[in-house]
């Protein structure tokens, strides 16, 4: 049975409004990642900011600075992958896992 075009338009509007709500609570989902046993700690919200880098004391070796480098980016790196993991999966709730161009 086909739809006609005052239902399609409506339905877009809804999903539109979803994405848009689901959007805005991902400011408020956090994620937290770590390196180094626990000695940089990172966290991000769902929407891809980085809200808190935490680096312990120990970490600080003035003679290895490379490897306080490493265990941050690794750090970082690994709270974006899990944000985006998080804000995949809650449009692909909405979308019903149509692939959606543009978006996260």
């Amino acid at each position: 049975m086909a739809m006609n075009m005052q239902q399609v338009m409506k339905q877009a509007r809804k999903m539109q409004e979803q994405m848009l709500e689901a959007q805005e609570r991902m400011k408020d989902i956090e994620v937290s990642s770590s390196a180094g046993g626990g000695m940089v700690k990172v966290t991000a919200t769902a929407d891809g900011k980085i809200t808190a880098i935490t680096i312990d004391p120990e970490a600080l070796d003035p003679e290895d600075v490379d490897f306080l480098q490493d265990m941050v980016l690794a750090a970082v790196n690994e709270a974006l992958s899990s944000a985006q993991e998080v804000a995949n999966k809650q449009l692909g709730a909405i979308t019903g896992g149509m692939g959606m161009p543009g978006m996260f």
